[in-house]
């Protein structure tokens, strides 16, 4: 083995260490954008789905 072999393979190595960390970093960082994302229409679902406690207006409204 050469001198070469001694600094070529942990250096490709340490940059794909390197690469790794950052690509993943970068997937994290999507999927928690992802899931509070989901939080985020479901909670606005929620608020949609439940009844309003306001009295009615118009023309059904009791005298």
């Amino acid at each position: 083995m050469t001198l070469g072999h001694f600094l070529y393979i942990p250096g490709v190595f340490l940059l794909g260490i390197l690469i790794g960390y950052i690509l993943g970093g970068r997937a994290a960082a999507s999927s928690a954008a992802d899931r509070e994302l989901v939080a985020r229409r479901a909670a606005a679902r929620r608020v949609r789905s439940e009844p309003t406690h306001a009295p009615p207006h118009g023309p059904e409204a009791p005298p």
